[in-house]
């Protein structure tokens, strides 16, 4: 299927305002990449603010789809029915899972006012509100643990470190293929990490057991078209890709990103330095938002992690 038959399936398009063509590296984006967001070599010029990239191939609609990603954070009130929550779940149980155990359970919130408290815990995000469905993504051991007690078998295996990183994975990829499923089918999803900002309280709200805990949030919708968020570049593969072994990272390539991204800020009206914001992170203290707590917390909730 070609590009022009897959935008069909997608009548919210992310092309953005005209001043996403704002300048990346020592030159403006080619016209055409604005105003394209379907053809696989455009698409992947976007992807990395490069419009020096030359064609690309293969490509299919699975990885139109995958290039076209971007965080929505304004959304229409439409309602989603059971029938698509399935189909995501379907798609998110698709994804790969150490040994099949399918660590992992999530939690579908519509109630407005259990949405608007999450938000609240979450940095205060307005789209967690707007958006019809929130889904939470729970690393999950209860289940297994449950299945061990009708067996009366042991479970120490459950508290080792490497059960909590299974768990966690098993959660991202079942997450992610959830995203991509939405996104699919022509809706507009953002990830919540910030949900990990206030662990405890979400886990009560959610009325999570012991032995589990949220690790993100998807909202999922109609996107509004005042939505101007388009697709955010990512660091060149040069920084990403090591072949045989591994290399130490490259000023250069770095600050070429820096360059680029910032380029992408200023289309959004938020310029700022993402180098600054790596800093921050890494540095520590109020960065962490509670974060810091969080090794603490999977104690308390029965994930020692040995």
């Amino acid at each position: 299927m070609n590009g022009l038959a897959l935008a069909k399936n997608h009548p919210t398009s992310d092309a953005g305002p005209a001043s996403n063509t704002a300048r990346f590296d020592s030159q403006p984006l080619e016209d055409a990449i604005a105003a394209s967001t379907t053809d696989p070599t455009r698409l992947l010029q976007r992807r990395y603010g490069d419009a020096s990239l030359e064609r690309y191939s293969p490509a299919n609609q699975v990885i139109e789809v995958l290039l076209r990603h971007r965080s929505a954070r304004r959304f229409f009130p439409e309602p989603i029915g059971d029938d698509l929550i399935k189909v995501i779940v379907a798609a998110a149980q698709s994804a790969s899972t150490g040994l099949n155990f399918q660590n992992w359970s999530v939690v579908l919130v519509r109630d407005e006012a259990r949405k608007a408290k999450i938000a609240t815990l979450a940095a205060d995000q307005q789209f967690i509100r707007d958006a019809p469905v929130l889904l939470i993504w729970v690393a999950d051991w209860a289940r297994a643990r449950a299945i061990a007690g009708w067996h009366n078998a042991p479970t120490d295996g459950a508290d080792f470190f490497d059960s909590t990183i299974s768990t966690i994975v098993d959660t991202a990829l079942a997450a992610q293929n959830a995203l991509t499923a939405a996104e699919s089918l022509g809706y507009g999803a953002c990830f919540v990490g910030a949900i990990r900002n206030n662990l405890e309280p979400i886990a009560d709200e959610l009325g999570l057991p012991p032995h589990t805990f949220p690790l993100v949030g998807l909202s999922i919708g109609r996107i509004d078209p005042t939505d101007k968020a388009s697709i955010k570049p990512r660091l060149p593969q040069e920084a990403i890709l090591h072949r045989e072994r591994y290399a130490a990272p490259d000023p250069q390539l770095i600050e070429t990103f820096e360059k680029r991204i910032g380029a992408y800020y200023e289309s959004q009206g938020d310029p700022h330095s993402w180098i600054a914001s790596v800093l921050r992170r890494v540095r520590g203290g109020p960065s962490m938002e509670g974060r810091e707590r969080i090794r603490d917390i999977l104690v308390e909730r029965g994930l020692p992690s040995w």
